[in-house]
């Protein structure tokens, strides 16, 4: 590798987490504002690698399974950016879906940029990117994308919480008292790695919860799953329905199933 690359992704490594792209498709859907009932969903995506996470990476594989869920809001995580494709496979996707999209990068590794995405129906009219690096050894983050006008908006944060239950329930708080979820109506979503009932799952339920029961769908590992590790929450919003993504390409896309949720605002 040249040295010129290689002082490239330390300085980049250095700097994590960053917001890495902002993009709009050529061509957008047409659509209306955002409604009082929205369609989003969460997807970790594993690197592009497939149910074993040892497979070539194929970001076609989970992205026609994206195109099966019709959300107009999409929460990525592990999604990979490598530094030696001729493409970028996220924006590729992007584009082939025409959503909008925001990047994330949480850590850089020799393969490339690793963090969070948002796709969406509609453009992005704010980006934050919250660090949630509360442990020397996992390098977290989140994104939160405010979507809308004067007449209706809502904020979404993405995220993708440490295996560790107090370095999880710190990132919580964190999350809980930040302004960008103080204002207006906020949907939280992503990978908690919330296998049981924890702290900071009860900081959850008690700050964000607004939905019809506590009865998360399994999600984790896809084949079979067992663990409600992906969940969407809700403030000054309502999560009426929430189910996991089980075709037959999810549960071979990833280890996880995405999960999707209705949510009425006011």
């Amino acid at each position: 590798m040249p040295r010129a690359e290689l002082l490239r992704r330390e300085a980049l490594a250095a700097m994590a987490p960053y917001l890495g792209l902002v993009r709009a498709p050529n061509h957008p859907q047409v659509t209306a504002g955002i409604g009082r009932s929205i369609k989003v969903a969460t997807y970790n995506v594993h690197r592009w690698t497939g149910l074993s996470g040892r497979s070539v990476p194929d970001p076609a594989r989970a992205g026609f399974v994206i195109s099966e869920l019709g959300a107009d809001v999409i929460a990525l995580q592990e999604t990979l950016r490598p530094f030696d494709a001729p493409e970028c496979p996220l924006e590729r996707l992007a584009e082939a879906l025409r959503l909008y999209v925001v990047f994330v990068a949480t850590r850089v590794h020799r393969h490339g940029e690793l963090g969070n995405a948002v796709l969406s129906r509609w453009p992005a009219q704010s980006v934050s990117t919250l660090d949630l690096s509360f442990s020397r050894l996992e390098r977290r983050a989140a994104v939160a994308v405010r979507f809308g006008d004067e007449k209706q908006s809502v904020t979404v944060v993405a995220t993708h919480l440490a295996l560790v239950d107090g370095t999880r329930h710190r990132q919580v708080e964190h999350l809980l008292q930040h302004p960008q979820l103080a204002n207006g109506p906020v949907i939280l979503l992503g990978d908690m790695n919330a296998w049981r009932r924890c702290k900071a799952t009860r900081a959850l339920e008690l700050g964000l919860a607004e939905h019809h029961n506590l009865a998360w769908p399994a999600s984790f590992p896809a084949a079979a799953p067992v663990l409600a590790l992906d969940r969407i929450y809700a403030r000054g919003a309502r999560v009426v329905e929430i189910t996991s993504h089980t075709t037959a390409a999810a549960r071979r896309a990833s280890d996880h199933l995405p999960v999707l949720a209705r949510v009425e605002l006011p």
